[in-house]
């Protein structure tokens, strides 16, 4: 029963440390960048896209199809920048132990 009572504690931790984990990633900012930064995104932890900035340069009259791929790019950088935040923090929380495959956490 000793082993159980402890499980028990070590989960309601790990509880805690993700509901922290999930305010610090709606508290985080990245901002991903393309085209030598003429596109950036800003992003929160959570996906949500904070604000967009557009060089002039980029906003030429046929640059409509470079411009869609910069933003583009620019998203996926920050996205990468995300992912790679959120996984820096659950090896933290796991103490770098790999989860197990297919186990995912709740965010």
């Amino acid at each position: 029963m000793k082993n159980l009572g402890q499980m028990m504690k070590k989960a309601q931790e790990m509880q805690a440390k993700m509901g922290e984990m999930q305010e610090s990633l709606s508290a985080m900012e990245v901002e991903g960048a393309s085209g030598g930064g003429m596109v950036s995104v800003r992003m929160n932890g959570k996906f949500d896209v904070r604000g967009v900035s557009i060089a002039s340069e980029a906003l030429g009259e046929d640059s409509g199809e470079m411009l869609e791929d910069l933003i583009a790019a620019a998203f996926n950088d920050a996205k990468a920048k995300v992912d790679a935040a959120k996984q820096e923090m659950v090896d933290e929380m796991t103490g770098g132990l790999p989860l197990p495959p297919g186990m995912k956490l709740p965010f």
